[in-house]
């Protein structure tokens, strides 16, 4: 099978291809293996309303359900069961492009309970007991970047496990996540782990950014406030990879760990997806080529980029003056970035809340049905 020619120019340029979904389907039925031989993907990303909106439809749970239900699992233990069984097995599908980046790519993310989003003790229980149970050197743990997730970053990367940092919106977040990463890394030395297999992906938001950024540009409604439309997120994440630059590329304290085995922890584009209809379907991917990076993509956004991207090399390296300018004329015109950002976040963890809230009383639903 050949690569699209669009997505295998954008791997040549620095980006890895993750796919943001997984489901039992698309493992059963060979549809994630397509997409690795022929759009060249690289890993997968999964979040709580994956696993939801995977669990919901079809009936490729059933079976395993019904097992689980005849054995008294509970609902907990059901979701549990059935998520590290399709994450295992995607890291399984995965396993020969994780041997091929040498660990870089191949990567397969399950994230922790967001209930505990705001509890660092819970998460690094949690993120423990779930790299111990899907068992694959390939797994990445994904942390929300709350403030007490930070401490919890820190902590878990310290045993060695390698973790997607996720619900970035702020360069200034991103700035305490790499410095968690870096104490992260600094502790697991003490403790005597191989630096060079410990891995992270710092995931930075993007579409988000443009839709609340917008809605209040429009509210001002100025000529000048609707030009900025639909600039902010590309922006904000060209801001984020020079901070990543300043930080990995020549900075003093990487520099003392990378002597030790010690990888960059790569800025990672997520939601991708472009939720304006006025904007190009492929914005958020061929506006953030850049050395060193990861773009995570609905299949969807995938194949825009697969029928029509257009990939020109390096679309972020240099242009931190440039998206500075579009911050400083936001602030400028009235919009309040740090209530964008925090706005952001509270909605990015009651979202996956919800999500994992639908998901047991979905659970529980099949589990009594199963028990009748």
């Amino acid at each position: 099978m050949t690569q699209n020619q669009n997505l295998a120019a954008l791997s040549a340029a620095g980006v890895s291809v993750w796919l943001d979904d997984l489901s039992r389907d698309r493992l059963q039925t060979g549809n994630l293996q397509e997409l690795i031989d022929t759009k060249s993907v690289v890993g997968v990303t999964t979040n709580p309303s994956i696993f939801q909106s995977a669990l919901s439809s079809g009936d490729a749970y059933d079976e395993q359900i019904n097992e689980l239900a005849a054995r008294g699992a509970d609902v907990e233990a059901t979701i549990r069961t059935v998520t590290t069984d399709d994450v295992r097995n995607a890291c399984d599908v995965l396993a020969k492009q994780y041997e091929q980046s040498d660990g870089v790519d191949g990567r397969v993310s399950i994230e922790v309970d967001p209930r505990m989003a705001h509890d660092t003790d819970k998460t690094i229980l949690q993120a423990i007991d779930l790299w111990k149970t899907v068992d694959r050197p390939n797994l990445l743990i994904k942390i929300p970047a709350t403030m007490p997730g930070i401490p919890a970053i820190t902590a878990v990367l310290a045993e060695g496990i390698s973790v997607n940092v996720t619900l970035i919106f702020s360069v200034e977040r991103h700035r305490m996540v790499m410095d968690a990463y870096l104490a992260g890394l600094e502790k697991a030395k003490e403790a005597g782990h191989d630096l060079s297999r410990i891995h992270s992906v710092a995931s930075f938001f993007v579409s988000r950014v443009d839709t609340e950024i917008d809605k209040r540009l429009e509210s001002i409604g100025s000529e000048e406030a609707m030009a900025l439309r639909g600039k902010a997120a590309v922006a904000n994440a060209r801001l984020a990879y020079a901070a990543y630059e300043e930080v990995f590329l020549g900075g003093d304290r990487f520099s003392a760990l990378q002597s030790s085995g010690a990888r960059v922890q790569r800025p990672l584009w997520a939601s991708t997806g472009v939720k304006n209809p006025d904007y190009s379907d492929t914005l958020y991917v061929t506006e953030l080529v850049a050395p060193n990076t990861v773009n995570t993509m609905p299949e969807k956004t995938i194949d825009a980029v697969a029928d029509h991207g257009v990939v020109t090399g390096d679309t972020v390296t240099g242009r931190a003056a440039e998206a500075q300018e579009v911050f400083d004329k936001l602030a400028d015109i009235g919009i309040d970035l740090p209530d964008v950002f925090k706005v952001l976040e509270d909605e990015g963890v009651e979202k996956f809340e919800k999500s994992w809230l639908e998901l047991l009383d979905a659970t529980k639903g099949q589990l009594d049905a199963a028990g009748k």
